[in-house]
C-alpha cells in the first residue's frame, strides 16, 4: 500500500453485475451506492455491482486483480514466505481530519487484501502528536483502531493489525506506547522496527542482550510469530535522521543474529534498507555465519563432555 493511487470511477457496461473478486482488470476495494438519501460504502467482494455504482479502484504495480492476490499467497505458501502488507507511511489517526478518514480507508483495505493473498500481518504507523499530548493523541488513536477493529471483525478478517514502532519523537509510537495499546485491545499486535526503536533510544541497541529484552518485552503479545524490520539508521538526540543500509548505520546486525541464533525465536525480520534485497542477503549470511559458529562450539563442548564423562568412567 506504500505505492498505490486510489481512483473513484464508474462501472463499464460489462462489469454491472459481476463482482469484484470476479473483474479482471482491475482492483476494486468498495463500492458505493445510494440508497436514498444515504450512500453506502460495501467491502463485500462478492457483491454484484450497480450500473450506478462508483467504484473504488487501487492502482499499484503489485496485482490488477484478486485472482493475482490468490496467486501470491500459493507462492508464499509454496516458497515459505510469510507475507504481509504495510499501509502508506503517512497514516493520521490522530485527527479528525480527512486525511483521517483516508487513513483508517487504507487500513481497511490493506486488510481485504492481506486476507485475500493469505498474509498474517497488516502493517501500519500512528500518527503525529500534533499540539495534543500522549494521553489525548493515545485515545484518539484508540478510538479509531476500535471502529476498524469492528470493521475487521464483521469482515471476518484473519490478519492481525501490527502497530510499528516509530523513530521520531514528534511521532506517536515509542514500544511502551505501543505496548499501551495492545493492552487495551484485541486483534492488534506491536511490530518492532529496530531501526526506529534504535534512534529513538539513543542508540541502546547494541548486545545480543539488548535484543533480548526487546523480545521479551513483546513476548506475551504476539502468540507464536514475532514481526520485525531491520535495517541501517542515523538519528541524533533520540530522532531518526534517516534509514540507510546496515553497513552505514550504528544498527549492527550481529548482535541481532547472535540472540537469534540462541534464543530461536520464531521470527520474521524484513528488510527496510534502501537496499532492500541485499541487505535481506546479508542478514541472513550473517546469521548462518552465526549459527555456524554455535553449532560448532556446541558440538566441541559436546564432545568435550562426553570425553570427560569416559574418562570418569
Amino acid at each position: 500500500m506504500v505505492r498505490v493511487n486510489v481512483m473513484p470511477r464508474s462501472p463499464d457496461e460489462e462489469e454491472v453485475g459481476m463482482t469484484p473478486r470476479g473483474l479482471e482488470g482491475d482492483l476494486i476495494v468498495e463500492i458505493h451506492r445510494r440508497k436514498g438519501k444515504k450512500e453506502v460504502q460495501i467491502t463485500n467482494l462478492d457483491e454484484k455491482i450497480k450500473e450506478d455504482d462508483t467504484l473504488i479502484s487501487l492502482s499499484s504495480g503489485l496485482v490488477q486483480n484478486y485472482n493475482e492476490l490468490a496467486e501470491l499467497g500459493l507462492m508464499g505458501s509454496e516458497l515459505d514466505v510469510q507475507l504481509s502488507m504495510h499501509t502508506p507511511y503517512y497514516i493520521d489517526l490522530t485527527s479528525s481530519t480527512d486525511l483521517a478518514r483516508k487513513s483508517m480507508d487504507s487500513i481497511r483495505w490493506a486488510g481485504l487484501m492481506t486476507q485475500e493473498m493469505g498474509g498474517s500481518v497488516v502493517v501500519t504507523h500512528l500518527g503525529l502528536y500534533g499540539n495534543d499530548s500522549p494521553r489525548v493523541t493515545s485515545a484518539a488513536i484508540k478510538d479509531k483502531l476500535e471502529d476498524i477493529v469492528a470493521w475487521w471483525d464483521k469482515n471476518g478478517l484473519e490478519p492481525m493489525l501490527g502497530l510499528e514502532t516509530s523513530g521520531r519523537k514528534e511521532v506517536f509510537g515509542s514500544l511502551e506506547e505501543i505496548l499501551n495499546i495492545c493492552d487495551d485491545m484485541d486483534h492488534v499486535v506491536p511490530v518492532v522496527n529496530f531501526a526506529h526503536l534504535h534512534a529513538r533510544t539513543n542508540g541502546m541497541l547494541r548486545e545480543p542482550e539488548d535484543f533480548s529484552e526487546v523480545f521479551d518485552r513483546v513476548k506475551s503479545y504476539v502468540g507464536d510469530l514475532y514481526y520485525t524490520h531491520f535495517s541501517g539508521v542515523e538519528h541524533d538526540g533520540g530522532n531518526e535522521r534517516r534509514v540507510t543500509p546496515i553497513k552505514k548505520g550504528d544498527l549492527r546486525f550481529e548482535p541481532m543474529a547472535e540472540f537469534l541464533a540462541d534464543a530461536n525465536p520464531n521470527s520474521v525480520i524484513i528488510s527496510s534498507s534502501p537496499l532492500l534485497e541485499h541487505d535481506a542477503m546479508y542478514m541472513k549470511v550473517i546469521y548462518e555465519r552465526v549459527l555456524t559458529k554455535k553449532i560448532s562450539k556446541d558440538s566441541k563442548v559436546k564432545k568435550a563432555k562426553i570425553g570427560k564423562d569416559d574418562d570418569d568412567d
